[in-house]
């Protein structure tokens, strides 16, 4: 059974990863299911400006259930062909959802991010990390591929060279490296990250909410495709900003030097 927790405040969604007692483990029956119907809702939701992602207890996700690939259990069962379309369809599903959110995404690492849980964290835009996390891409460690997508994931978070001697070496590194590395962008400590991450995304929520969304697509496609193409992009995206009433009232604010009042028209 999937165990995410979804709770909407004001402008912000905040899920959470909540499997306590196996350090939340990912890419059970159902996960994959629930991540993609909380994205799907936060994406359809308008009202929404901000999503924060966390885990419950002591840790963010220790990643796979490693007690069930030992006993071949679960989504370890069975053929390489049926594991392998568990993955697509499960551990795959989380990812790609997790991608396609179309808000900011904030991840408030608590603790350990490990394997699926650190690549599930480097999907958010930006993460805020407690100063008892721990990060590692530890798939080598127990004779595995980055089967999540980490070895795309990864290298665009921290660069490849230190993405490779993650992966490679199997190590661990503790939320001060990781800040040194660029792999989170603040650490604090632990009591008080979620108000933090709170803060963070009540910052976002000042933006007007239709152009924050397509900031973000600009954001992300142009880490992948070519300068003229994101130049055209942005022309395009720029004249419906252009458009927008929201546009007109952060204009008004400024000459009259007061805050805007966003409607998301």
């Amino acid at each position: 059974m999937s165990a995410l927790k979804f709770e909407k405040s004001g402008s912000v969604v905040t899920l959470t990863i909540d499997r306590p007692e196996s350090r939340n483990s990912l890419g059970e029956e159902g996960d994959g299911e629930a991540f993609a119907a909380a994205c799907a809702a936060i994406n359809a939701d308008r009202e929404v400006r901000c999503a924060i992602l966390t885990g419950a207890g002591p840790a963010f996700s220790a990643g796979g259930n490693v007690k069930a690939m030992r006993e071949r259990a679960g989504v370890f069962s069975g053929a390489g062909v049926h594991i392998r379309e568990r993955y697509r369809n499960g551990i795959h599903r989380i990812v790609r959802a997790l991608w396609g959110v179309e808000v900011p995404l904030v991840a408030a690492v608590n603790g350990a991010a490990i394997g699926l849980g650190n690549d599930v964290a480097c999907l958010a835009d930006i993460r805020v990390a407690a100063d008892t996390a721990i990060f590692g891409a530890t798939f080598l460690r127990i004779g595995l591929v980055p089967g999540d997508g980490g070895s795309w994931i990864l290298p665009r978070v921290v660069g490849y060279q230190r993405a490779a001697e993650l992966v490679f070496t199997a190590d661990t590194i503790d939320a001060a490296t990781a800040l040194s590395w660029g792999l989170v962008s603040k650490v604090v400590p632990a009591a008080q990250l979620s108000h933090e991450a709170k803060a963070l995304a009540a910052r976002i929520c000042r933006q007007p909410p239709d152009v924050l969304r397509m900031t973000k697509r600009l954001m992300r496609e142009g880490q992948g495709v070519s300068f003229d193409t994101i130049m055209e992009m942005s022309a395009a995206y720029q004249s419906l900003a252009h458009l927008t009433e929201d546009h007109q009232e952060a204009v008004s604010a400024f000459f009259e030097k007061r805050e805007p009042d966003y409607k998301g028209r």
